[in-house]
């Protein structure tokens, strides 16, 4: 079974700089244990020693976000497309700058149907 796995420049020391490596297996738990028989140390970049998803990590299958597909026992299809990304934070100046934006674009879109 292949699968396309899209890994992020932050782990591709981990698969020799390729941006895409194929891997196979019926789970995601099975994909990332035979993509670090490959790969070694990729797995612990991505999963806990508890054995779950490291919550700094996002993971896609066809698009949809693992955590609601059943996370690691998230079934995966011969040629499904995995997109791994880091998670990006942007702590309290992020969630300062996305209040100020929603903010103003309410402000915005009051003064627009005001002139209607």
């Amino acid at each position: 079974m292949a699968i396309e796995v899209r890994i992020p420049t932050i782990l591709r020391s981990y698969t020799g700089g390729a941006k895409v490596v194929e891997g196979s297996g019926e789970t995601l738990a099975d994909l990332l244990t035979d993509l670090d028989s490959r790969h070694g140390g990729l797995k612990g970049r991505l999963v806990t020693e508890t054995g779950a998803l490291h919550r700094f990590v996002n993971v896609y299958v066809n698009d949809e976000d693992v955590r609601f597909l059943g996370a690691l026992d998230a079934k995966l299809s011969d040629g499904d497309s995995i997109t791994i990304l880091p998670a990006v934070a942007g702590g309290a100046f992020g969630f300062a700058a996305a209040a100020a934006i929603a903010s103003h674009a309410a402000s915005v879109a009051v003064a627009g149907s005001a002139g209607r």
